[in-house]
């Protein structure tokens, strides 16, 4: 039997593409042009409802979004960040150490909103379709979720900034997160009036975009076409 449901597939139309491969090249991980103008709840919810729309495995959804405004709340995770910081920025050793210093890597307290997104490991019970063999697909819906998520904000015009540098247990210490939750992405968001043309840390000397070329193999590891 025909499962039910279907609807006729194909390209968009020029204009539609073009909107998409848009937002996926000018997007960028925003630390220092936030405005402090709130972000609209109508703009949030279609942001969200752009996550929510990721796919997952099982169609288990393991994600949810704590959306984050309180001050207090928000000073205690710019701590937290310090003191990671402080531990990462003492891993590299000499001109890296003093680039690193310079380096802008968050928005916590500019940004008018924060929100982080989880994944709970126990969502669709002990065995999910698809996650039987790799427990880990469930971490990876979930960044599908912060990727569509970063998308539709672009489309907005609200910047995006991922925070990644945490302790997990100050995270989970702060948010109040239950064991089974694992906190994914640390994000920053509010209006941009400017970003920058390429990746800020290829700007500020940090690293360089790899061709892609370098990263195309066929039918196994190095081959080549």
């Amino acid at each position: 039997m025909q499962p039910t449901g279907l609807k006729p597939a194909g390209p968009f139309a020029a204009p539609e593409r073009a909107a998409v491969y848009r937002a996926i090249n000018e997007r960028r991980d925003v630390r220092g042009q936030f405005l402090p103008d709130p972000v609209d709840p109508a703009v949030l919810r279609r942001i969200l409802e752009a996550a929510h729309a990721a796919p997952s495995v099982g169609l288990s959804q393991p994600w949810n979004f704590i959306v984050i405004r309180d001050g207090a709340v928000r000073a205690e995770v710019r701590r937290a960040f310090e003191g990671a910081n402080a531990q990462a920025e003492a891993m590299f050793d000499g001109s890296r150490r003093a680039l690193y210093s310079q380096l802008k890597l968050q928005g916590i307290s500019e940004a008018p909103l924060n929100l982080c997104v989880t994944c709970d490991r126990q969502r669709g019970g002990p065995v999910v379709l698809g996650r039987t063999h790799d427990l880990d697909t469930d971490l990876y819906s979930t960044v599908c979720a912060v990727q569509n998520l970063w998308l539709a904000a672009r489309a907005e015009g609200i910047g995006v900034g991922w925070v990644s540098i945490f302790r997990d247990d100050d995270l989970r210490r702060i948010l109040g997160l239950p064991e089974r939750v694992v906190p994914v992405a640390y994000l920053c968001m509010g209006h941009v009036n400017t970003l920058y043309e390429s990746p800020e840390l290829e700007i500020r000397g940090w690293a360089s975009k790899r061709p892609l070329d370098e990263m195309i193999f066929a039918d196994r590891w190095e081959g080549r076409p």
